[in-house]
Parts: structure tokens; C-alpha cells; sequence
């Protein structure tokens, strides 16, 4: 079901985004859709009691005593009804029999009274077993959408660099998510008509076993259109997700506060607004084909179905017609086959359900399944309590769905107490070969030491608390002004303070209308917005806070004006007493008294040495000093310096 995208001249002429084919269709579907479209009815019901082994662990892991109290409700009002039915055959039976009418109303009296106290008492259990259901829901949506969360706060970074992963984590969240509640809900109709039917039935042998097969007949045709609906809208869910995610990313930029000043600065308006039409025009006619596909089914299966139905009551007619059933087994007979066409219905409707939501939940359990498989191996030792050096040997690394190596064959060497500095153009590696020896990235190649221990035999989350990190791409938590500082540690009021005053933060709070418990995102009561620059302040005080005895500061100063720019590295130089500063800059002016430099190109260290040594060397990294030195000097400025 490929829906060609074609676009007017006028919708060109407004310069709306262009979307191919590409773009609009996930083509990793298209096996997918393959293996699903060869699917049948029996592999449906091989495939159930997987499913529901899947959903029994997931509620017995939310709430064993919900589950327990769920599963025996059900079955004992499913028990019921078998019961009912034969107290039903008495009552008949009662009212059939020859003699005045009072006498055979107080013969059935005593089936009357069963049946309705069995009515009530399946009500209560029915009642019991919805509010034990009803209980589950929170607890099963809490349970799935905290392993999917865990699982993608745990993999390795690398694997968010993948756009194969990100496909199923959006995958995983947009449907998997939602459908794990309705497989809950699916599962226990299942269970509960499975019970219903084989009530009815077993009623409905007794009586006589020909009417059962022809029951059959009435209800397969409407489960084998279900089944093809329920693949339908599957294929048709698994081709929308590019465009569903592209949606969501356009409608999320229009909503979003952050890119609202652009959007009314260079008039986007109406650009986004076109792109979203064509996003929701391409959705719209799928679906809109997928409803008239459906209904063709439908109507197909309902007349089926009704030639089937009409078998049964005419076979009943004829064992009337011929006396080889009693008029009141008859009676009790159309009970049994309203009842059990109705819960045999209800079951195949609910394991097409249970078939379809089955699917998206497949695609939750897949992605959990390979984010476990992406979670760093822990280490074999303890991190070590302290370090002389930390050497970086040959390390290669590429991203992955590149060709082009990020690194190659680097090599640095940081000494305790060293600021070591990493420069170079725009893409030359220096943010990549910081998050290798953050601990963040595992190299392609090489090898990484903290003194004599391979970083790739210590336990990652060990390792990584021993290192503070000043990002360049820094996070702007909606939180308060104290948990953008801890960033989730244990609270030392004292040391928060002192790494707010180094970075400058203390003069930015003591404007903030709660002090430190501002929340800074204006979506917030009583929140503040903060500028770049203070942002970048609060990002500052994150690494001093930690107090880690290696400090990784990545463009730390890109958002500063030149005198918060100098005392900021002033402060670097004082807070680097005692710890290793890796310091990764354009600005060559702050690296001058770096005690090593390296400089990259390409993803290879082409130069290092001191500043002296690099200048009278007069290669890339004096050619660069050199023309930032004349751009200061032509604007009247001076550069900061370490």
C-alpha cells in the first residue's frame, strides 16, 4: 500500500519542505510487511500462548494479587454461565410440562430462583474482576514505560548515534507503549470468552452435538476478516511511523518555546504550516483507503457470517419438525447458541486483538531486547581511587552509518595536575576524543588507560563519577536552579555554593524570584528563563559541583562575553589545583599556557607540544593563532588567556 506523492505548481510556489517517498515511508517495512502479509489464522493462535505467557509476566510483575484476583473472577463467572444454561433447561422444562399453569410455575420456582441468584452472583464477580482489571491498568503502564526508559538511559551513547536504534525506540514508544495496556485488556477477554464459549458449548453438546460444528460455521468467517483487518492496519501503522515522526518533530518545533523566536523572526509560519499539511494530507489518504478496505471486509464477512447463522437455526428447525428435540431443549438450545455465538465472537475478535496489539507490542519487546544488548559490559575492577596519567593509545572511532572515521590513530597523554587542551576546526575530532576519555564512547580501536588499568575492564558508572564534564551541547533541565547544579547528588549546600560563586551562577540566582528554588523553564509557575549566557553558567557550576579529579570542559565559554570569558579560565586555573583539566577550545588565545597542546585535523593529531613549541613549529596551529591574533587585533580587542 505505497501512496504516490505528487505536489501542485501553487504548493511550489509557496516554498512549502519537500518530502520524497523516502521520507514519507519507512522502506525497513517493506520485509516487514512481507513477513506479515504470509501470516495466518493458525500461526495467530500458535502465537497466543506466547503472548499471553508475555502479558502474564508483565501483570504478575505489576500486581500479583490483582492478577490472582483478575484470572479467578473471570473464570468463575465464566463457570457460571454453564450453570445457568442447564438452570435455564430446568425452568423449560418446568413450564413445558403438562398440567395448570400455577402448577408448573411453582415446579420451575426452584430453577427460577437458581438462575437469578446465579445472574447476581456472576454480576458481583464480574463487578470484582473489572475493578481488580481496572487496578492493573497504572501499575502495567507504569511497569512497561519504566523499562523502556531504563533501557534507553542505559545503552551505551553510541547507540543513540544509530538511526536504526532510534527507529525502534520511536517505534517502541510511539505504539509499544500504549499497546502493552490493551494486550492486558485483550488478554483477559480472551481468557474470559474462552471460558464463556466452552460454558455454551459443553451446554450446547449435551443437548445435541450437531448444532455445535454448524456454530463454527456462523462465527470463523468474521474471525478471518478480523485477522485480515488487524494485519491491515498494522502495515498500514508500520509504513506512517516515518511519517508520524516527522509530524511529531514539525508539530513539536511550531509548540516549542525554544523555536518560537525564529519561527516569527524569519516569517516560518506558513512554511511549517505547509509542510505539516503535507505530512497529514499523506497520512490522511491511507488511512482514508485503510477505512475503505475495512468496510469491503466487513460487509463480506457479515454476510458470511449470516448464511452460517442461518444454517444453525435452520438445522434446529428441522430436529423441532422432525421430533428429535424437545421443545424446551430447543428453547435452551437458542440460549446456548446466542450465547455461545457471542462469546465465540468475542473471543475471535479478542485474539485478532490480542494478534494486532500483539504486533506493536513485538516491537516494544524487540527494542528491550537490543538495548540489553547494547548495554556496556561492566568491568571486571573497581575504578581506580586516583590516577598519575591517563594515556590514549591509537584510538579509532566511527559513528555509526559513516564511512569516514570520526578519529584515527590519536594518541594523548594527560599527566595529574595538567591542563592538557585539545583545538582544531570544526570537525576535527576534539568533542569525539573528549567523550572516548569521559568514558561515554567505547574506541573502535585502541585503548584508553588510567594509570596501568584499561578503561574498558572498569565498570562504567564507577568510572564516570570519578570525571566532571562541561558539555558544549549542555542540557537545559526544566528543574530548579539547585537540581541543574547536584545534577541528582546528594545535596552539600556548602560545596553547591562555592561551585555557584566560581561560575558566576550566585549573581544570576540572586535575581531569581526563589533563589536556587526557581524552576528555569517558564512553562513552570513563578519560572524563570534564563539567558544563553547564564545557562552556560549553570552548566559551568554542573562540573564544579561534581569535584571529580578529572575535568573535561568542552567550548565551556562559547556563550560568554570576553571578560566573563577571561574570568572564567582564571577560575579553570584555580580550580584545577590538584586535578587534570582537559580543555577542548576554538579560541587558541585561552591555551596558551596549556602544559600540552594537541592540535587536530581530520580526525588525526597533526601537531602537539607547548604553545612555544607549536608556534615555533609555525604549522596549522600557529596559522590558526595567527589568524585569530589579527582578527583581535583589527577589532580592538584581547583575547583571554589561561
Amino acid at each position: 500500500m505505497r501512496i504516490p506523492i505528487s505536489r501542485s505548481r501553487s504548493e511550489s510556489a509557496r516554498g512549502g519542505a519537500e518530502f520524497s517517498s523516502e521520507e514519507l515511508e519507512d522502506r525497513a517495512s517493506e520485509s516487514h510487511d512481507a513477513d506479515l502479509g504470509s501470516v495466518r489464522f493458525g500461526a495467530v493462535l500458535r502465537r497466543l500462548p506466547g503472548l499471553i505467557a508475555q502479558v502474564a509476566r508483565l501483570c504478575w510483575q505489576a500486581s500479583r494479587v490483582d492478577t490472582a484476583v483478575t484470572v479467578l473472577l473471570d473464570m468463575a463467572s465464566g463457570t457460571l454461565a454453564a450453570f445457568g444454561l442447564l438452570a435455564t433447561n430446568r425452568v423449560l422444562s418446568a413450564l413445558f410440562l403438562d398440567g395448570p399453569t400455577p402448577s408448573r410455575l411453582v415446579a420451575a420456582l426452584p430453577a427460577l430462583l437458581l438462575v437469578g441468584g446465579l445472574a447476581v452472583l456472576r454480576v458481583g464477580l464480574t463487578v470484582g474482576a473489572s475493578w481488580s482489571q481496572a487496578r492493573l491498568k497504572p501499575l502495567v503502564e507504569d511497569t512497561v514505560e519504566r523499562r523502556l526508559f531504563a533501557a534507553a538511559t542505559r545503552v551505551e551513547l553510541v547507540a543513540l548515534d544509530d538511526p536504526q536504534f532510534h527507529v525502534m525506540l520511536n517505534r517502541a514508544r510511539d505504539r509499544g507503549l500504549s499497546e502493552a495496556y490493551r494486550l492486558v485488556t485483550t488478554v483477559t477477554a480472551v481468557l474470559t470468552a474462552s471460558i464463556g464459549f466452552l460454558s455454551a458449548a459443553t451446554v450446547l453438546g449435551l443437548l445435541n452435538p450437531i448444532l455445535l460444528p454448524l456454530l463454527l460455521v456462523a462465527a470463523i468467517p468474521d474471525a478471518l476478516i478480523a485477522l485480515r483487518i488487524a494485519k491491515t492496519r498494522y502495515q498500514v501503522g508500520y509504513q506512517l511511523s516515518a511519517t508520524r515522526r516527522r509530524k511529531r518533530i514539525l508539530t513539536d518545533l511550531m509548540a516549542d518555546r525554544s523555536s518560537a523566536a525564529e519561527i516569527r523572526a524569519f516569517n516560518m509560519r506558513g512554511f511549517l504550516l505547509d509542510a505539516y499539511d503535507r505530512l497529514a494530507g499523506h497520512s490522511r489518504t491511507v488511512q482514508l483507503r485503510l477505512a475503505r478496505r475495512e468496510t469491503m471486509m466487513t460487509v463480506g464477512g457479515d454476510m458470511v457470517g449470516g448464511l452460517g447463522l442461518g444454517l444453525v437455526y435452520t438445522a434446529l428447525g428441522l430436529l423441532l419438525y422432525l421430533g428429535s428435540m424437545p421443545l424446551a431443549v430447543a428453547g435452551t438450545a437458542t440460549f446456548a447458541i446466542r450465547s455461545g455465538q457471542s462469546s465465540l465472537y468475542s473471543l475471535l475478535y479478542a485474539v485478532n486483538q490480542c494478534f494486532e496489539s500483539g504486533l506493536y507490542f513485538g516491537d516494544y519487546l524487540d527494542f528491550c531486547a537490543e538495548a540489553q544488548r547494547r548495554v556496556p559490559t561492566p568491568g571486571r575492577s573497581a575504578e581506580p581511587p586516583d590516577f598519575h596519567s591517563i594515556t590514549a593509545s591509537e584510538i579509532g572511532f566511527t559513528y555509526p552509518g559513516s564511512v569516514v572515521p570520526a578519529l584515527r590513530s590519536v594518541s594523548v597523554y594527560l599527566r595529574r595536575g595538567e591542563v592538557v587542551a585539545l583545538v582544531g576546526e570544526n570537525g576535527s575530532g576534539k568533542t569525539t576524543l573528549a567523550k572516548i576519555l569521559a568514558g561515554l564512547y567505547q574506541p573502535d580501536e585502541g585503548l584508553v588507560q588510567w594509570d596501568d588499568t584499561p578503561v574498558d575492564e572498569v565498570d562504567p558508572d564507577r568510572l564516570r563519577e570519578r570525571i566532571a564534564v562541561i558539555m558544549q551541547d549542555y542540557t537545559r533541565w526544566p528543574m530548579s536552579a539547585r537540581d541543574n547544579i547536584t545534577m541528582g547528588r546528594v545535596l552539600d549546600e556548602e560545596r553547591m555554593t562555592e561551585a555557584a560563586g566560581a561560575a558566576g551562577v550566585d549573581r544570576v540566582v540572586d535575581r531569581l524570584g526563589k533563589g536556587y528554588d526557581t524552576q528555569l523553564d517558564r512553562r513552570f509557575r513563578h519560572g524563570a528563563e534564563l539567558s544563553g549566557g547564564q545557562w552556560q553558567r549553570i552548566a559551568i557550576a554542573r562540573g564544579f559541583y561534581r569535584d571529580a579529579p578529572l575535568l573535561i570542559c568542552d567550548e565551556p565559554t562559547a556563550a560568554l562575553d570576553p571578560r566573563a570569558e577571561h574570568a572564567l579560565f582564571d577560575t579553570v586555573r584555580t580550580h584545577s589545583l590538584g586535578r587534570t583539566v582537559l580543555l577542548i577550545t576554538h579560541r587558541l588565545a585561552s591555551v596558551r599556557y596549556a602544559d600540552r597542546i594537541y592540535v587536530l585535523d581530520k580526525g588525526e593529531v597533526v601537531e602537539h607540544g607547548s604553545h612555544r613549541e607549536l608556534m615555533a613549529a609555525d604549522g596549522l596551529y600557529a596559522e590558526l593563532y595567527a589568524l585569530q591574533a589579527s582578527a583581535y587585533e583589527q577589532s580592538g580587542g584581547a583575547g583571554p588567556g589561561l
